[in-house]
């Protein structure tokens, strides 16, 4: 059984920073990097990141 994401933000980078939103409600910021799967996930938040298939990033 698969759950989703609490937030689902498309983004063009493969490299990101994710601090949780809401300022001091947040969580302190990570960086976190885009593999080959296409997302990542915070591993505070849970909110996924998912690279623009039309982005021009590169995922390896």
């Amino acid at each position: 059984m698969s759950t989703e994401a609490p937030e689902t933000i498309m983004v063009d980078k493969t490299r990101i920073a994710c601090d949780g939103g809401g300022g001091a409600l947040g969580h302190p910021k990570v960086y976190l990097q885009i593999g080959e799967e296409g997302f990542v996930e915070c591993g505070y938040c849970d909110r996924r990141f998912v690279l623009n298939p039309n982005s021009e990033a590169e995922t390896h």
